[in-house]
């Protein structure tokens, strides 16, 4: 049975509408991640088609496009981990801010983001449809559960994920920088490790798009031993980082109830959180 499994993490830059230029993006992050012996690529929310997309990702040509960019990529990276990329989906006659998970050529799971931001500078109720609240996809020996960007803001997704076998969350985003919003994040994500018992990683995009600003700062969360929450690594906010993560099995004595994986704090000590 395997006991560590690896995601590379690609806090970067995409452009909106530019769907040649993030999937050559994507494609560099993978070869990153196959060189570092990745078990899969985490990209962050809406990756394809660029963050916030506004009316763009009405045009219905355009989201074909983005869809068709994905099926490739699926195709072009067949060999090596596994992707979670953010991009749109149709179906029918609903439009999805949707998580792809791409391996071995195909499309394999989708996850829909169920809580829509339609506040500040979000408009999203109007352009895309709520999808139900997804189970856990599996990648290797690892079930993961992938609440999108404000899905983690609310206790209600992860814990749905949490119940039905998620054993770690990652948390793709696309998550806009004003004062103090790190700590608000944080708070969030704090809130659904301590529910959950789940170790979470939260990775955001970085750049500029109109009068909005990503910042990154991409974290990652342990549940406490003994309470609480360890932060075990912060990204630098800003910058386009590509690193990895690794989570390796634990026994169940000494950990909580649900903790099976845990994030190897890799890259520096370890950092207790409020």
């Amino acid at each position: 049975m395997t006991d560590r499994f690896r995601i590379t993490l690609g806090q970067l830059n995409p452009t909106v509408g530019d769907l040649d230029g993030n999937a050559r993006k994507a494609r560099e992050a993978f070869a990153a991640a196959k060189a570092a012996g990745a078990d899969m690529l985490a990209l962050p929310e809406m990756f394809i088609t660029g963050y916030q997309t506004q009316d763009l990702v009405l045009k219905a040509a355009f989201t074909a496009d983005a869809e068709a960019h994905l099926v490739q990529l699926a195709k072009d990276c067949a060999v090596g981990p596994a992707i979670g990329i953010g991009g749109p989906w149709r179906d029918g006659g609903k439009l999805y801010n949707a998580f792809w998970i791409l391996q071995g050529g195909k499309v394999v799971a989708r996850v829909l983001k169920h809580d829509l931001p339609h506040q500040q500078l979000f408009d999203e109720m109007r352009l895309f449809d709520a999808g139900p609240v997804s189970g856990p996809y599996r990648i290797g020996p690892l079930r993961i559960g992938s609440p999108i960007c404000e899905d983690s803001w609310w206790p209600e997704v992860s814990e749905t994920l949490a119940e039905t076998g998620a054993e770690i969350l990652l948390i793709p985003n696309g998550s806009p920088y004003h004062r103090s919003k790190l700590d608000l994040r944080m708070t969030h994500i704090v809130s659904r490790v301590v529910e959950t018992g789940l170790p979470a990683v939260y990775l955001n995009a970085v750049g500029g798009q109109d009068d909005q600003l990503y910042d990154g700062a991409s974290f990652v969360l342990n549940p406490g031993e003994s309470g609480g929450v360890d932060k075990v690594m912060q990204l630098a906010p800003f910058d386009e980082i590509v690193t990895h993560v690794d989570f390796v099995r634990t026994p169940r004595a000494g950990v909580p109830k649900r903790a099976r994986w845990r994030i190897s704090p890799m890259n520096g000590s370890k950092i207790t959180a409020p």
